[in-house]
């Protein structure tokens, strides 16, 4: 039986994804009986909250525990939902567990190690750094997604990530910034580090902190951003200054959400692809689990994808 996900508590109780995280994360502006409502669902499909109430557990036997790291991504969270959808019928529950773009995903891991028996950790959009020795006494294959862990002392450690991370360790938003200062230096130009904004991954962050860049910045004409969202956030921004994409400024994003394609312009993008990744992760996970397998790396191709937000 294929795993529940919190979006499959939201459906089955009539509820959006975040009125059930309010109520596992006991908000207080949820009405009773909705609250009642998903109480009941999580009940009768024995799931339970975790030890901080966001994500979901399923009591019972081994599992294989998917750690979200950005619930705001929504390609991660396809990454992630795609991931579960295709171990199904494995016999082992994989369960996706959220947590924010700036928290710990190996102490994530650790907890989650205490709280329940493991079988492996899927990490998705993780950051490799010295951090995950402490993961070394876990003994359980992990797999890293959206980024390589070639060249890691982590023995047990997989990879599955798009084509241009280069075998390269460390996280996939820093590996698209050293692309971009690459591609620069390929080029001929320097690199103005002023013009390195961060912002959370989130329509509303991207929109103000491009608001507030393009004020102090007005001959800008181009916006790399680092994922399609933000890219989205960008444009909004944009057109409330009254600058036009692409006449004005050129906008690229980076994973290829379908979303980007229903806007206005249709946002150009590097699609990473979504279906390749979580099944090569499911089945270099599963050989390691199954058959003592050894931990690939495996590089899947991104396409860059010119549609109507560039010159």
């Amino acid at each position: 039986m294929k795993p529940l996900t919190i979006r499959d508590i939201a459906r089955l109780s009539g509820c959006s994804v975040t009125t059930v995280s309010r109520v596992m994360n006991h908000k207080p502006d949820v009405s009773a009986s909705t609250r009642a409502r998903v109480e009941e669902v999580l009940r009768q499909q024995q799931f339970v909250g975790n030890a901080n109430a966001r994500g979901l557990k399923q009591a019972g036997s081994e599992a294989v525990a998917v750690i979200l790291r950005g619930r705001g991504s929504v390609f991660m969270g396809d990454v992630a939902e795609a991931i579960v959808s295709r171990a199904a019928g494995s016999g082992v529950p994989w369960l996706i567990e959220y947590i924010d773009e700036w928290a710990d995903e190996v102490t994530a891991a650790l907890r989650l190690s205490r709280e329940r028996p493991l079988a492996g950790l899927v990490f998705v959009g993780g950051h490799i750094d010295g951090r995950y020795k402490a993961l070394e006494a876990l003994t359980l294959p992990l797999v890293f997604v959206t980024v390589s862990a070639e060249g890691t002392p982590l023995r047990r450690a997989a990879s599955v990530f798009g084509g241009g991370a280069g075998g390269q360790a460390g996280d996939s938003l820093s590996l698209r910034y050293q692309g971009a200062l690459d591609a620069h230096r390929a080029l001929g130009l320097s690199f103005d580090p002023r013009l390195y904004v961060p912002t959370r991954f989130t329509l509303d962050s991207a929109c103000r902190a491009a608001r507030k860049h393009f004020t102090a910045f007005p001959d800008t004409d181009a916006a790399f951003c680092m994922s399609d969202l933000v890219a989205l956030g960008v444009i909004r921004a944009l057109h409330e200054m009254g600058l036009k994409v692409p006449e004005d400024v050129s906008v690229i994003g980076v994973d290829g959400m379908e979303l980007g394609q229903y806007y206005i312009p249709r946002l150009s993008t590097i699609v990473q692809p979504v279906e390749e990744l979580a099944g090569n992760t499911v089945r270099v996970m599963r050989d390691m689990m199954e058959n003592g397998g050894p931990a690939r790396h495996i590089t899947v191709d991104a396409r860059l994808r010119l549609t109507e937000s560039v010159r």
